[in-house]
């Protein structure tokens, strides 16, 4: 039978984390899962490379998978990207 308690970090801790902050996010309350949400263009690309979870402007850390087209955009993005942009 197999040790699956890896100490040594590497992969192993990186798969282990991202686990844990996705199930956080399952657990988190709110509307964010029904919502599009704004995030810097490179972070996304970055993630759909790793597969890394982004950090909203908003706040949310979440994995983008879905089409943004068919939600709406997150208010509390929407308000920090346009204090933003002026």
């Amino acid at each position: 039978m197999a040790d699956t308690d890896h100490t040594g970090g590497g992969t192993d801790t990186l798969d282990r984390e991202l686990e844990e902050l996705l199930n956080q996010e399952q657990v988190e309350e709110g509307d964010h899962e029904r919502f599009s949400h704004y995030a810097p263009k490179n972070k996304i690309m970055e993630s759909a490379l790793s597969g890394k979870p982004v950090r909203a402007l908003c706040g949310k850390l979440w994995t983008p998978g879905r089409d943004p087209e068919k939600f709406p955009v997150c208010p509390r993005c929407k308000e920090v990207y346009e204090k933003l942009k002026a």
